[in-house]
């Protein structure tokens, strides 16, 4: 087996038209693409930036999601309060053996972290 290479995270959402600003602007990157009349929405990969994709699915998130990104961010609360300002929420905050992440999630409510990057 010559191992697997990430090629996209998506993002799951009831409405990609609706998110699709909310992650271009926390991740600096606009869109690149829309398949089956926006059904899904990709998000142009960036030097800083892996492949993103947002899917239309029929269910709104329910529990915590299994996987997640980590954001390096060089403003933890100068982010958290563009997430805020955007429609997204602050869900915790937690710390372990010095190293410090911010758990926040998107208008949808889909989770991702906030990592100071003198961390990382």
């Amino acid at each position: 087996m010559n191992g697997a290479r990430l090629s996209h995270v998506i993002i799951d959402s009831s409405d990609p038209e609706k998110i699709a600003p909310f992650w271009c602007g926390l991740l600096g990157t606009d869109v690149g693409s829309r398949i089956d009349g926006g059904r899904f929405v990709f998000l142009r990969a960036t030097e800083r930036c892996p492949a993103i994709g947002i899917q239309r699915v029929p269910e709104r998130k329910e529990t915590k999601n299994r996987v997640h990104v980590d954001l390096e961010v060089d403003d933890l609360e100068a982010t958290s309060r563009w997430v805020r300002s955007h429609g997204g929420g602050r869900v915790a905050d937690h710390q372990m053996g010095g190293f410090h992440w911010r758990v926040m999630a998107d208008p949808e409510g889909n989770e991702f972290c906030l990592v100071p990057s003198a961390q990382a």
